[in-house]
Order: C-alpha cells, then structure tokens, then sequence
C-alpha cells in the first residue's frame, strides 16, 4: 500500500547523485559545477551543465547556502518615502539596472524602504539575521542611522552617491565604496550654458541640503556663478510640487530673472508648470534646466527640457558589479569607487 506522506513528484526530483553520474563525474565535482566552485576544467563543466538541462535539476538552496555560505540574495535598502519611490522616474530606473544585474548573476533582489525610525529597527533585525550576501543603499540623508547599522553587521555593502560622512582607511581612501555621478561637474555645465545664451539673472532650485547630490550640484551652481547671492537659491525637495513651491517664490522675490537650473527634472516641470501658469515664455523670457534626464519627464514638458543626463540604469549595474567583485574577492579587498560622467541634453527650454 503507498504511503499516502508521499509526494510522487517531490520523490521524482533529480538528485545530484543523479546529474554526477550522467555526467560521468563525482558528486563532489558536480557539486562544485552547481554551487559555482572554482577549479573543475571546461569539459566537466559543460558535461555537468548539459546533465543538469537534461534532468531538470533545480539545487537545494539550503543546501547550496551551506557549500557557499551564500543566499544568493542582495537588499536594496532606499531611504526616502513610499510616495517617492513609485513616483520618482529616477528610483524605478536605479532599481531596474540593479535588478538586471543581480539577474546576470543570478541572485535576488529584496527591496527594503525605510520612512521613519521604526523602519531602521526592521532593518536592523533583518541583516543581523545574516538573510543576505550584501546591500546596495541609495538616497542617503545626512543624519542617516544606515551607514551605522551596515557596519555593526560587517555587510559588504556599496552606496549609490556619495555619502557626507564616509569611513576611511589609514591613508584616507573611502572603506565602502560608491557609484555616484559628476553632479558638481554637470551642474556647471548647466549654468555655463545658460550663461552662454546671454542669461544674466540666474537662479537655482536646490534639492534637500542634506543630501549630498544636492550640495554638489549647489557648489557646480556657484562655479558658474561666484557672485551670485544666497538669495538667488530657493530650496526644493525633489518632487513636483517642491519644484512648483521653489519657482514661485523665486518669481515673487526676483521678477527680474531669465534663467534657472533645477537639482532634478521632477522639480523642473513643477517649475515649469508654476511659469507657464504666470504667463512667463520659455525660454524667451526664463530659461529652464534640469538634471538627471529622464526622458518620461523631460520630453514631456511644455517645452520640452533641456537637462543634464546621468545614467542612472547604468550606476545600478555598476553598483551590483562592485558588490560581486567584492563578494567573490580572495583578498577581501574592495574595488575603487566610481564617478561616471555627465552630459548636457539640449532641447527647448534653454
């Protein structure tokens, strides 16, 4: 009589005895092929990749996790609130180059949104369960309680931007590295540029000061414009409205000017609408520049933005590609971090 506990199907699965002997290998040589070991030739190797095809063969992960000490998983861990991430451009496309990446190298991506202190906690209880082999962290704030948590825990770990407050080695080079852009760099350009076009009266839209994307491209902002005042500097917060709320007030306490830079495109077509609303031509009366170039945003204004491009699917997939040379160093040693280059996108608004 069959034991009614059984499950035909979980009993059918192929084994890895199973694949070593249509490969015509040991166990332990097939285990090695499987689990992504080193030091097993090529012909073995694709014997043991074709058996596995063959059969069907799906590894235990548990099992795997002990071989490697790996789960085959990163968290990607955002600081900013849940209304940001699904509605910033900037966030869905870091995210999809992260996951593209992780794909390549087979590992899963968990997606960890920290909104306030309870938040941390959570997190904090998650990576002391060792449930990860690393964490990619963006969009950190000033005061952050992350940098603190990564490294009580020892995760491999690699920032998107720069973090303000950066632990260093004896010599004074970055423990943890990052991806970040040439925000101060592209910044500049974009005033350079609106300078060029004649533009006297130039103002800027500031992203949230205590995020370091925002102060570098305040400092680009004032290499273009050594002497242009405070004044001329309304602070934003990386969304729409920001932008709209920033663009007013400028307009109401300099009438007089015919140029802005704005940290982000999300804040420049908030700036745009509030402009378009109060009659002001663009760019005939105010030109209009951007940053970050997503092209859902920027090609949708009224007028279309002329913006400064990073390529933010690009500095994901950097991003997971130094946290896999990290993991699968001898050494232990990390990899520099990386600056990538920006570029200014002309289209009408300036």
């Amino acid at each position: 009589m069959p034991d009614p506990t059984s499950d035909p199907q979980r009993d059918a699965r192929p084994t890895l005895e199973a694949v070593a002997a249509r490969a015509g290998v040991s166990r332990a040589t097939a285990s090695r092929v499987v689990n992504g070991g080193a030091g097993v030739r090529r012909p073995l190797v694709e014997r043991v990749r074709e058996a596995v095809d063959e059969l069907g063969y799906i590894p235990n992960h548990a099992a795997r996790t002990l071989v490697t000490r790996r789960n085959g998983a990163v968290a990607v861990i955002i600081d900013e609130p849940e209304f940001r991430i699904f509605s910033d451009p900037f966030f869905s496309r870091q995210i999809r180059g992260i996951s593209r990446e992780l794909n390549a190298h087979d590992a899963q991506l968990v997606l960890l949104l920290v909104e306030g202190s309870g938040d941390f906690d959570r997190v904090t209880r998650y990576l002391a369960g060792g449930h990860v082999d690393g964490v990619l962290a963006f969009s950190l704030h000033t005061d952050d309680e992350l940098p603190a948590i990564i490294r009580r825990f020892r995760v491999p770990t690699v920032y998107g931007g720069r973090p303000e407050h950066l632990a260093t080695d004896a010599e004074g080079a970055p423990q943890v590295p990052y991806v970040d852009c040439d925000n101060r760099g592209g910044a500049r350009e974009a005033v350079r540029h609106l300078v060029s076009l004649g533009r006297r009266r130039i103002a800027h839209i500031a992203g949230p000061r205590d995020q370091t994307s925002a102060l570098d491209r305040i400092d680009g902002y004032q290499d273009a414009l050594p002497d242009a005042g405070p004044e001329l500097i309304a602070d934003g917060d990386f969304t729409t409205e920001g932008g709209a709320r920033a663009m007013a007030e400028l307009l109401a306490a300099h009438p007089d000017l015919d140029a802005v830079f704005v940290a982000n495109d999300m804040m420049a077509s908030g700036a745009l609408r509030v402009l378009r609303e109060r009659g002001v031509r663009v760019p005939e009366d105010v030109a209009v520049v951007g940053f970050d170039d997503m092209e859902s945003v920027a090609e949708a204004t009224e007028p279309p933005l002329t913006t400064v491009r990073q390529d933010v699917e690009g500095m994901g997939r950097l991003m997971v590609r130094l946290l896999m040379e990290r993991l699968n160093s001898d050494t232990g040693t990390w990899p520099e971090s990386v600056i990538t280059p920006t570029e200014l996108v002309r289209r009408a608004s300036a």
